[in-house]
């Protein structure tokens, strides 16, 4: 009998955790745990204050512990088992996520301006339906689904499942964009988007356009993951690694065929410029736009936005920044429609909110040309851009959502006609907001195109720098719109009304208003801290 030798145990190495580095991102997810736990305990009627503070909480503690670890100037960092990369692009990154996240929750928390909150007080609330007839016999004809209301005006308070979803989706969105590999960057992806399309789906008014949206939305996004998944696969059968630095390293030197790398980047790419709304993989943007509450379109649109072109310049600069001439052709062409799709079919839309849908397509394609400057300028440039977007769009959304019609928020366009005259403070705000997405001087707008154009001028893309400046001369046209509409035309007799914000909104406006003012004006400091270190993998 053949005796075996005795199997010595495997010691397990564990990964190396820097807790310091990592601190906001861990502080964030404990709090978004906690909040489950809050909302699986506390009885209901104590939920919306304790989940309002321990939310506040949780993204005041993340602010605190970044400023303590950034100010000690600390070198690039590979930390859980260097699946994240804690470098200078990733801390400026984390602070514009948790900063767009303070107004964008102050917005969600609100429950002045909608009664009760613009949140439905239970998920499964079916949309109201009415029926109607055709004559006056009072028999009923076919159902038809009313697409204005939501559940009847006495419904409870608001659900506070809104607040972790919250906290997962900004912890995602953090762990998205210092991701060191592709498959920490998948699952982080994955944590950011399952929040969010619940969100979507949550609104009390309108319940038939939120879960429309809502479907829609997952039904995109999973073929996005899916297209991300296997550029992973084809990426890894080409360098035997999902390191962006071991992919740089088989891409810079492999004798192996580059049809696999291409496809893969290709692949990869897809699902990125899914998440960040770049044509030709927009077409999810305007419904979800239109049908998601208020609130939540301000928090896609600001920091969902941040993490996309975040972790798309880290998979350029890190892991393809050696290809670039192989690549930067096709992007060019992404860009260029991008830009034009976005220009112009917002000129067609009636509806706000699908046009801030189009113009986020628009400004998509002009991040893009940060994107692809692989120079510290275009890091620069697109980081403070993406900071500057954010602010202003969370203040646009906030201001969206205080101008109402007979039937809730004021959708249509016809019915901003004479706002200045109901209430001229909501009318200059918003003009300022729109003169800043516009890029007009001495808003935030301004600056950021400036910066982003001069880089990527100065990396070559003069062309490019062309398209986008009359894409952005196209787009004015639809801003300038909604501004004559305000001041040159007289209200209907039913609308335009603007309630007046409670606390949280009144917030959330005012700093978005005054970062869009203050970034415009005096932009120094924040492209210094953008500009003070690249990606490191």
């Amino acid at each position: 009998m053949t005796v075996l030798p005795a199997q010595v145990p495997t010691q397990i190495e564990m990964p190396s955790i820097d807790w310091a580095a990592s601190s906001p991102l861990w502080i964030v997810f404990v709090g978004a745990c906690v909040s489950v736990l809050l909302e699986a305990f506390l009885p209901r009627h104590q939920r919306w204050p304790v989940q309002v503070l321990t939310t506040t909480l949780t993204l005041v503690a993340a602010l605190v512990a970044l400023a303590g670890y950034a100010l000690t100037g600390p070198e690039p960092v590979l930390t859980f088992g260097a699946a994240l990369s804690v470098d200078a692009p990733s801390l400026f990154l984390w602070g514009t996520l948790l900063v767009l996240a303070i107004p964008s929750l102050l917005l969600v928390a609100d429950r002045s301006v909608e009664p009760g909150g613009v949140f439905v007080a239970s998920a499964a609330e079916r949309a109201a339906a009415r029926t109607g007839g055709s004559g006056g016999s009072g028999d009923s004809g076919p159902e038809h689904v009313d697409r204005s209301y939501g559940a009847p005006d006495d419904v409870p308070t608001m659900q506070t499942e809104p607040f972790p979803f919250l906290l997962f989706a900004l912890g995602g969105m953090m762990a998205f964009v210092a991701a060191n590999d592709l498959l920490t960057m998948f699952i982080a992806l994955e944590v950011l988007s399952l929040p969010l399309y619940l969100m979507c789906g949550l609104a009390r008014r309108r319940r038939l356009l939120s879960q429309e949206a809502a479907v829609k939305y997952f039904l995109l996004g999973a073929f996005g993951s899916a297209f991300f998944l296997y550029g992973v696969a084809l990426l890894y059968g080409y360098s035997g690694s999902v390191r962006l630095s071991e992919i740089s390293d088989a891409a810079a030197g492999s004798l192996a065929s580059d049809t696999l790398l291409f496809a893969g980047l290709a692949l990869l790419l897809v699902g990125l410029l899914f998440k960040g709304s770049v044509a030709p993989f927009h077409t999810w943007t305007p419904d979800v736009y239109q049908g998601a509450p208020t609130p939540v379109t301000a928090f896609m649109a600001a920091c969902t936005k941040v993490a996309a072109f975040g972790a798309i310049a880290r998979v350029l600069y890190v892991a393809f920044g050696s290809t670039v001439w192989e690549w930067r052709g096709v992007l060019w062409v992404v860009a260029v429609v991008s830009m034009v799709v976005g220009a112009v079919l917002g000129l067609t839309q009636t509806d706000v909110k699908r046009m801030i849908a189009y113009s986020s397509i628009a400004h998509a394609g002009f991040l893009m040309l940060g994107a692809m400057a692989l120079t510290p300028e275009g890091t620069a440039g697109l980081m403070f851009y993406l900071v500057a977007y954010g602010f202003t769009t969370v203040a646009v959304f906030g201001v969206v959502s205080l101008v109402r019609g007979p039937d809730g928020e004021a959708g249509h366009l016809s019915q901003w006609a004479g706002l200045a005259k109901r209430s001229p403070l909501a009318a200059g705000i918003m003009t300022f907001l729109l003169l800043a997405l516009a890029g007009i001087p001495l808003t935030s707008g301004f600056t950021a195109k400036f910066a982003i154009f001069s880089a990527a001028s100065a990396d070559g893309m003069v062309p490019l720098v062309v398209i986008a400046l009359i894409a952005s001369a196209v787009a004015a046209f639809f801003y300038i719109r909604v501004v004559v509409l305000m001041y040159f035309n007289e209200p209907a007799e039913d609308g335009p009304t603007v309630v007046v914000p409670g606390a949280f909104t009144t917030v959330a406006i005012t700093l978005g208003t005054l970062a869009t003012l203050v970034l415009g004006i005096l932009p120094t400091p924040v492209l210094e801290w953008a500009a003070s270190g690249a990606f490191a993998g």
